[in-house]
């Protein structure tokens, strides 16, 4: 037997998509929470050593979350995310891109849908990512998935915090 939290991490390279799915010990609204808030998403985001730092975030459609990756360097990673649908408290769809320190994004970005559901004190997360580039999504594949599977064990431990378990 394991404690180890379930996630199952597949790619569709005819469908130019990611999927993920991730299972959390916390009750749905926390795991909402910390998707979709500035204050929460900072403590999590970034595959350790590095941060997050968010610019700002407003959470609806239409709106943006502009944040940058932080090296312990001081090297940033700015990234743009324009919410595209918001079902409250069980899906949202983003646009994702690089972007420079100005906002320019990189482009082609990549379509991001996030669904949540939960039973018994757990919530799954699953998470599909639309490239529109096949190339873009065979040069994000193993780096994405290492550093996917450390930010979210971040995200346990900011859930374990907050949650007092």
């Amino acid at each position: 037997m394991t404690n180890d939290p379930i996630f199952n991490f597949t790619v569709d390279k005819a469908a130019k998509t990611l999927f993920m799915t991730r299972e959390f010990n916390a009750e749905p609204a926390l795991v909402w929470d910390a998707f979709t808030k500035a204050e929460i998403l900072d403590q999590w985001v970034a595959p350790k050593p590095w941060t997050s730092k968010t610019k700002y975030l407003n959470f609806e459609v239409g709106g943006k979350r502009f944040y940058a990756m932080v090296s312990p360097e001081g090297l940033e990673r700015w990234i743009i995310q324009e919410y595209t649908s918001i079902t409250p408290k069980t899906n949202f769809k983003l646009y994702n891109a690089f972007a420079d320190k100005d906002e320019n994004p990189e482009l082609p970005g990549s379509e991001w849908d996030y669904t949540f559901s939960g039973a018994n004190g757990k919530t799954t997360v699953n998470i599909s990512i639309y490239n529109e580039s096949l190339e873009r999504l065979e040069k994000l594949v193993d780096g994405f998935k290492i550093g996917m599977a450390m930010t979210l064990i971040n995200l346990d431990q900011v859930l374990a915090t907050l949650s007092g378990k």
